[in-house]
C-alpha cells in the first residue's frame, strides 16, 4: 500500500469510526465517570469506578482505557493497578458543576440528536427531519416535536445554557450592543444568553421572549429571572404580538425555519422595533460559497435531520433581512462556532 493510499484509508477508517467515539464521550458523560472522579480524593481503580456507579467490570475497564486514549482521562500504575482520574479537558468541559461544562450538551445531543442521525439517509431523500422514524411523533409543530416531553423541554435547555454560557460574551461583543438599552431576546429559553448581555453591558435591560411552557420552566429551574434587569414575557413570535425593543435577538432561532417562515418572521420584528434599533442574529455562518467550515456543514445537516432549516452563509441572510426592511447589514466572525449579524432599523 503507496503512502497516500494509506494516508487515505486511515482517514476513511477514522471518519467510519467517529461514531463510536462520540459514543465513548455520551456514555461517559451519562454513566456519571467524570463527575464521580472529580468528587473522589483520590484517582480510582476500575473495580472502584465499576462498583460506585453499579456497572459491569469489564465494561467498566473497557469504556476508561478508551478514555485515556481519548484524552479524556488520565492513567497511573499504583500496587499493580491502573487507577484513573479526569484530564483538564474533562474537568473543564465535562463535568457538571465546572463553569465551562458542556455535559448538558452532550447528554442532549446523545440522547436526541444520535438517534435522529441514525435516520440521515432518509432526511435526504425526503427532505424533512426525522422525528417521526426517531421518535414516533409528528413533526408538523416543530418545537411540539423537539419539545415532546417536560423531560425533553428541560435536557434542551440545560444544553444551550451550555453553550451561551461558554460563548455567549464572545458572540454578544462582536458589536457593541450598548447603543441598545432595551433588548428583547426571541426564544431566549433559560435567559443564558440574557444573563451574558446584561453582564457585558450592565445598563441594558432584556425581555426574554418563549413559549408559556419554556418561561414556566426558566423560572423554575433557572436564575436568570432573579436579576430585575431580565424580565421574561410568554408567547408566539409567529403569532402573537412582540414586546417594542432597541435591539431583537435570534440566537440559534433562523437556522431552525425556511426562508418563508424566517421572512415572516423578521417583518414583524421590523414592524415592532424601534426607529434606530435593529435585530442581531447569532448563527453559524457558513463559507461565501457555501462549502465550509466543516462544522457549520455538520450543524445544517442537523438542522435537516431535526427541524425545517439549515445554516447560511453571510449572503443569505441579507437576502431574509434587506426585504423585511432592515439596512446596514454587517457580519461579523468571532473565531468561535457562532457568529454575528447586525442590522438597523
Amino acid at each position: 500500500m503507496c503512502s497516500q493510499e494509506g494516508d487515505d484509508y486511515r482517514l476513511l477508517k477514522e471518519y467510519a469510526n467517529g461514531f463510536m467515539v462520540s459514543q465513548v464521550l455520551f456514555a461517559a458523560c451519562e454513566l456519571g465517570v467524570f463527575e464521580l472522579l472529580a468528587e473522589a480524593l483520590e484517582p480510582l481503580d476500575s473495580a472502584a469506578v465499576s462498583s460506585r456507579l453499579g456497572s459491569s467490570p469489564r465494561g467498566t475497564e473497557l469504556l476508561l482505557d478508551t478514555c485515556v486514549s481519548l484524552k479524556l482521562l488520565q492513567a497511573a500504575v499504583r500496587g499493580g493497578k491502573a487507577v484513573y482520574a479526569n484530564t483538564e479537558l474533562a474537568s473543564t468541559y465535562l463535568v457538571r458543576g465546572s463553569p465551562r461544562s458542556q455535559r448538558d450538551m452532550l447528554l442532549y445531543s446523545g440522547r436526541t440528536a444520535y438517534v435522529c442521525w441514525r435516520h440521515l439517509a432518509e432526511a435526504v431523500r425526503e427532505g424533512r427531519n426525522q422525528y417521526p422514524k426517531a421518535f414516533g411523533i409528528p413533526s408538523e409543530e416543530l418545537f411540539s416535536a423537539i419539545y415532546r416531553s417536560e423531560d425533553e423541554r428541560l435536557r434542551f435547555m440545560e444544553g444551550l445554557q451550555d453553550v451561551w454560557r461558554l460563548e455567549g460574551a464572545s458572540v454578544l461583543a462582536a458589536f457593541d450592543l450598548s447603543p441598545f438599552p432595551l433588548i428583547c431576546d426571541l426564544g431566549g429559553g433559560s435567559g443564558a444568553l440574557a444573563r451574558a448581555c446584561v453582564s457585558l453591558y450592565p445598563r441594558c435591560r432584556v425581555i426574554v421572549f418563549d413559549i408559556p411552557g419554556v418561561v414556566r420552566m426558566a423560572k423554575r429551574h433557572f436564575s436568570a429571572w432573579e436579576d430585575e434587569r431580565i424580565s421574561f414575557h410568554e408567547g408566539d413570535f409567529f403569532k402573537d404580538p412582540l414586546p417594542e425593543a432597541d435591539l431583537y435577538i435570534l440566537a440559534r432561532v433562523l437556522h431552525d425555519w425556511t426562508d418563508a417562515k424566517c421572512c415572516h418572521l423578521l417583518q414583524r420584528l421590523y414592524r415592532a422595533c424601534r426607529t434606530g434599533g435593529g435585530v442581531l442574529v447569532i448563527e453559524s455562518l457558513l463559507d461565501a460559497d457555501g462549502r465550509g467550515p466543516l462544522t457549520t456543514l455538520l450543524y445544517s445537516l442537523n438542522m435537516l435531520v431535526q427541524t425545517e432549516g439549515r445554516e447560511r452563509t453571510p449572503a443569505q441572510y441579507h437576502a431574509l433581512l434587506a426585504p423585511a426592511g432592515f439596512r446596514d447589514v454587517q457580519c461579523r466572525r468571532t473565531g468561535g462556532t457562532y457568529d454575528a449579524v447586525l442590522a438597523r432599523k
